[in-house]
């Protein structure tokens, strides 16, 4: 009888003491900001008719839909051409900042500001995966994904460290950069550029006023109740939006599967012939060709698809059976992406379904990727593999984990970090002077 309210309560203290899943969230966050920061360097030279004045879609058109749907959309604000180059190169900058976890509360809602700004603009532009991105790009502001693979994460630890140390830090860039969005924001609001979304406006003064509580807090609070209190909110909202996520993906699968299953060309198992033998989706004809030479191939690949994702909803409750349709899915957008041409599209995809990964996998990834950075760093400046600081003591190796405990690749950046400001690369260790102590200084 009582174990009914103990597993209740133990889901809501675990839902609001932590932030779940942040391997996911981090994958999904540098899943979405290289598919768009690739998006926008790819179509670089087509920005004009994509999003600019040159587009057939032009500013009187787009004023006229936004006018009427209440989309948000700052390229709206100005029809002049140096307003819209320098929106656009700020898209890139903001998806670069994201890719890097640097500030990252802040920059997923310049990222969301980035991405409903160009889409919302010419929303005849995009391929499917311009929907995704649409969506993931709004719920990655509920987020907390910058808590590992990020400078965020370094500089809270080293934060950390400076506090057992007994030092202070003080963040003066987060504050500056608080008063000069608010700022902007402000005037945009006063000069009613705000007046047709609501949802969008909302947002955006809400987040920057959480930002100014937390920071308040953060530094006048003489107790830590309330930091803690609103680490508990962050949290819950934090894993709704994981939630939604997740949802959504689901959504995305079961919706399109089921659509299939009413189509007769994929009843017949011939749905797949088709688009491979379509221009536009044939980037190479003669892989397209070599694809659908076997009948057979083309009803299983058919047949498959549709099972895949109807189903996959459905199996999130056993982890074996999701990992293995999980794989197929990313190998089909993989296939995708290079048999019909449409990469962006696939990335978006597969940035979705890294909300499902296994957190051991991401760990080892993790990890794989701390060892070849490392080894890079070694090669390129020439660490040896034991060192000497100057004081004497010595900088051990970066470890690269044993089976039974994974070590993130980030703690091995920052050793490698540390020796080389400590001692830069071709200064030995400090010998002491005839007469002096070993340890100190000649």
């Amino acid at each position: 009888m009582n174990r009914f309210p103990l597993k209740v309560s133990g889901a809501v203290a675990r839902v609001a003491d932590s932030a779940l899943g942040p391997h996911q969230t981090a994958v999904i966050r540098i899943g979405f900001s290289a598919t768009w920061l690739l998006f926008l360097l790819r179509e670089f030279p087509h920005r004009q008719e994509l999003y600019g004045p040159d587009g057939p879609w032009d500013w009187d058109l787009a004023d006229q839909l936004v006018g009427s749907n209440g989309a948000f959309t700052a390229l709206l604000w100005s029809d002049g051409q140096g307003w819209f180059e320098a929106l656009y190169l700020l898209a890139v900058v903001w998806s670069v900042l994201l890719l890097l976890g640097w500030r990252t509360r802040t920059m997923s809602v310049l990222f969301m500001v980035g991405v409903l700004s160009l889409q919302n603009r010419s929303v005849f532009m995009g391929d499917g995966g311009d929907n995704v991105l649409h969506l993931m790009s709004v719920y990655l502001v509920f987020t907390r994904c910058g808590q590992v693979w990020s400078l965020d994460a370094r500089r809270a630890r080293r934060a950390d460290e400076a506090r057992v140390r007994g030092e202070r830090p003080r963040d003066r860039t987060g504050p500056a950069l608080w008063g000069v969005l608010g700022f902007l924001l402000l005037l945009a609001t006063l000069a009613g550029r705000m007046d047709g979304d609501r949802f969008v406006p909302a947002l955006l003064w809400a987040v920057w006023l959480a930002q100014a509580l937390w920071w308040l807090v953060g530094r006048y609070a003489r107790t830590p109740q309330p930091r803690g209190l609103l680490d508990v909110v962050a949290n819950i909202v934090h894993n709704g939006a994981l939630l939604v996520i997740m949802a959504e993906a689901c959504l995305i699968y079961a919706t399109a599967g089921w659509y299939k299953i009413q189509g007769s060309r994929w009843q017949d198992g011939t749905a797949v012939h088709y688009p491979l033998h379509l221009e536009y989706f044939s980037p190479w004809p003669a892989l397209s060709d070599l694809l659908t030479a076997s009948g057979t191939l083309v009803m299983l690949v058919t047949y498959g698809t549709v099972a895949v994702q109807v189903a996959f909803p459905f199996t999130l409750f056993n982890r074996r059976v999701k990992n293995v349709l999980l794989a197929l899915m990313i190998t089909e957008h993989a296939v995708i992406a290079v048999v019909l041409g449409l990469p962006f599209f696939s990335l978006a995809m597969i940035a979705a379904d890294a909300v499902f990964l296994p957190t051991s996998f991401l760990r080892r990834l993790g990890n794989a990727f701390g060892r070849a950075y490392v080894g890079v760093r070694t090669r390129t400046f020439r660490i040896p593999p034991s060192r000497t600081r100057a004081d004497g003591a010595p900088v051990p190796v970066p470890r690269t984990g044993s089976p039974g405990e994974p070590v993130d690749h980030v703690d091995q950046m920052d050793q490698v970090d540390r020796v080389d400001r400590e001692e830069p690369a071709g200064r030995g260790p400090t010998v002491p002077a005839p007469g002096k102590a070993p340890g100190t200084r000649p």
